[in-house]
């Protein structure tokens, strides 16, 4: 079983002793309730690094007023039995006052790169990802720190911040892991109902048939964007937001000349899913 972890002081512990004996140190971050896609995450930090830290911190900062915090899923028993199948050798549990201590006050903002996308409708959670990683990234001091593309967004806007910041660690992306039947792993798709789940299906149906469309010659990002949202709103899915994105820069894009991110935002009933596919010009 990984050694379970509670205080700062504990991890530091660790990762000192680890580095005297000159062992890299891979950090998989998480909020928790694992899935498969997650162990994906631990499977690189294995192969690349030789100690494994899995961090699993629900972290208030970045849930807006109305959010899921309260109600997010959290299961450590499982969380603990996945972590030991794929070979973690630690987890560190924090509470939110380890975390956050008495008088806490300083927020890490990356400012362009948070705006669009999850930025314009959860004011401020860029905000609290980025201060988050940040504080466990000086807190384990990792060699590498393993992140999914599914969270793309998330993803660029830690990236900046790492190379802005001049930290001493190299972010790894990890591809999204999807279900059988194409549904994207997230912690939030166990809120679904079997219908709802059914419904979700065409999210992930809505990007295979954009790099179809795309295959055929279609490059204009409004006809394309158009057809996602046809797609998600005949499945009786409440769009949020269908985007199209340059990778790197998050900025707008209006026709498909090169990889071009694919981003979308929806309500399942009452959850919130994200998905996304880099798009590839015919």
């Amino acid at each position: 079983m990984p050694k379970i972890i509670e205080t700062i002081d504990q991890v530091r512990e660790l990762v000192r002793g680890a580095k005297a004996k000159g062992l890299t140190v891979g950090l998989v971050p998480t909020m928790g309730y694992l899935h498969e896609g997650h162990m994906t995450l631990v499977k690189r930090s294995r192969l690349q690094c030789d100690l494994t830290i899995v961090s699993i911190f629900v972290n208030p900062t970045q849930f807006g007023e109305g959010e899921d915090f309260d109600r997010y899923p959290r299961d450590m028993e499982s969380d603990s039995e996945l972590c030991q199948r794929e070979g973690a050798d630690a987890i560190f549990v924090p509470s939110a006052s380890e975390i956050y201590g008495e008088g806490f006050q300083t927020v890490v903002r990356v400012e362009e790169l948070s705006l669009p996308l999850c930025g314009a409708h959860r004011p401020g959670h860029f905000d609290g990802v980025a201060t988050v990683v940040l504080k466990l990234l000086n807190i384990v001091q990792p060699d590498a720190a393993f992140f999914g593309e599914k969270d793309f967004q998330q993803l660029q806007v830690i990236r900046r911040m790492v190379r802005d910041l001049d930290v001493a660690v190299e972010i790894v992306p990890v591809p999204i892991v999807r279900e059988p039947d194409g549904l994207a792993m997230s912690s939030r798709n166990s809120y679904l109902t079997g219908e709802e789940r059914s419904r979700a299906l065409a999210l992930s149906r809505s990007l295979v048939a954009v790099q179809e469309r795309v295959n055929r010659g279609v490059s204009d990002g409004g006809e394309l964007v158009e057809l996602v949202r046809g797609i998600i709103s005949q499945a009786g899915i409440e769009v949020e937001y269908v985007e199209l994105r340059d990778p790197e820069t998050l900025a707008e894009v209006t026709k498909i000349e090169g990889p071009t991110l694919l981003a979308l935002a929806a309500r399942v009933g009452k959850t919130r899913l994200i998905d996304n596919r880099v798009i590839e010009a015919a």
